[in-house]
């Protein structure tokens, strides 16, 4: 009897850590939302004296699993290679496409035309309003700039305890990411970059940095970074801090009462054309996660309706808006690596959320195209971060198993599409 009962206490204490532990990690992602919104360094302030939301909502507390039993994944759309606009760097935190000529026909109901063209793609007036967001023009600028500015100041930011917010001699910002294990560090530096192969640019800029003792960028902080206790030469990512930006909550087409985002034009032209550029950019969001495994934005929302009915009704983890509505994709850790290691915890999420999309971007589309029908995402993917990141070599890339997983992801996504073109008529 007495082995019995202590059998049935430890597993009561273990749930019990498990509780805190989740607990604190969604309060702690819940307050640097709230800090990002209230307290931006150098931006003005949003809904001041509103109540802040603490409510735990997210799994985030599965980012810690070790590496878990690693999963075994089992027509034509024309492909074309495509080259990126790009505008030059300016001075503000969110870089457009061309003037703002395009901000005053985001108002009111649509008036321009279908929303859709070709059956499944969002059209052509649409895409030319939305902005271009990091263009790889500003981003290679901003990289270059981050490996060789001086860090003058750590402070607490940019979620968990273990990462920290770092200002720079100019002035300017940026998230230091320092783990719970190098896979994060490895699966947020892949997944931005993957996000560049895709013609994505929802996702801040990035660079590895390597935290040595001989290092003159990390000199003037190097009291603070012995007391965080990270260790000599581990390799942390930066990403650009982006100053006044608000929270995103799920729209009404991809919660859990809905039947989904599909190019019906009868629902879509009730909205207006600041809501379907939105909605384009979801559509993006979508591809992105189930690419990338990412359980830690609308999967976890979707996991936590268990518990939690009006989660989708607050803000979205790691997705935050632009004064002019535009999303930044942040915090993207969970992706790629770790997402893939814990991915029989949350496949059934992730094909739930794309299964309820069938509108697409079309670049989006032609790119995934374009990998599955040359199978070459892991050649392409690592000659990219190997010739855009110095320490690609010290931070390492996927496995080949983690490699397939990927390629397995792209060859589903493209044989989803196909689906929304039978359904939804020819390209």
């Amino acid at each position: 009897m007495k082995p019995l009962s202590a059998n049935l206490f430890a597993l009561l204490f273990l749930c019990a850590l498990a509780s805190v532990f989740y607990v604190w990690s969604a309060l702690e992602s819940r307050l640097e939302r709230h800090k990002r919104r209230f307290s931006t360094p150098g931006a003005g302030s949003f809904h001041q004296g509103l109540p802040v939301d603490l409510s735990a909502k997210t799994f985030r507390a599965l980012l810690a699993v070790p590496a878990a039993q690693r999963p075994h994944l089992g027509g034509r759309l024309d492909a074309h290679n495509l080259t990126d606009q790009s505008v030059s760097a300016g001075s503000g935190d969110f870089h457009v496409n061309g003037d703002n000529k395009g901000s005053t026909q985001r108002e009111g109901p649509v008036k321009l035309g279908s929303p859709v063209e070709d059956g499944i793609f969002w059209s052509q007036w649409l895409e030319d309003l939305l902005p271009l967001g990091f263009s790889e023009e500003y981003a290679r600028a901003w990289r270059r700039k981050a490996r060789t500015c001086r860090v003058v100041k750590l402070e607490t930011g940019c979620g968990r305890i273990s990462n920290q917010l770092a200002t720079f001699a100019d002035g300017t910002k940026a998230c230091v990411r320092y783990g719970i294990n190098a896979d994060q560090v490895q699966g947020e530096t892949l997944t931005y970059y993957l996000a560049t192969l895709l013609g994505i640019t929802n996702v801040p800029p990035l660079i590895l940095s390597q935290l040595s003792g001989d290092s003159e960028q990390w000199a003037d902080v190097r009291t603070r970074v012995d007391g965080l206790q990270w260790s000599d030469r581990a390799v942390v990512s930066l990403t650009e801090w982006i100053s006044n930006l608000t929270g995103v909550v799920t729209p009404a087409p991809l919660r859990q009462d809905s039947s989904g985002l599909h190019p019906v034009l009868d629902e879509l032209r009730n909205k207006t054309t600041a809501e379907l550029l939105e909605l384009m950019q979801w559509s993006d969001l979508v591809v992105f996660d189930y690419l990338t495994a990412n359980f830690d934005r609308l999967v976890s929302n979707l996991f936590s309706l268990q518990w939690d009915s009006r989660v989708m009704e607050r803000d979205t983890n790691n997705l935050l808006r632009t004064p002019r509505g535009d999303l930044v994709f942040i915090d993207n850790e969970a992706g790629l690596v770790h997402g893939f290691r814990v991915l029989n915890m949350w496949e059934k999420y992730h094909s739930s959320v794309l299964n309820s999309v069938c509108v697409f971007r079309k670049r989006t589309t032609q790119r995934v195209a374009e990998l599955h029908r040359r199978r070459d995402s892991r050649h392409r993917l690592l000659e990219l971060y190997r010739d855009s990141e110095p320490l690609s070599q010290e931070s390492g890339f996927l496995s080949d198993e983690h490699a397939g997983v990927l390629q397995d992801r792209i060859d589903r996504l493209y044989q989803h599409i196909l689906h929304c073109r039978g359904k939804y008529g020819q390209l």
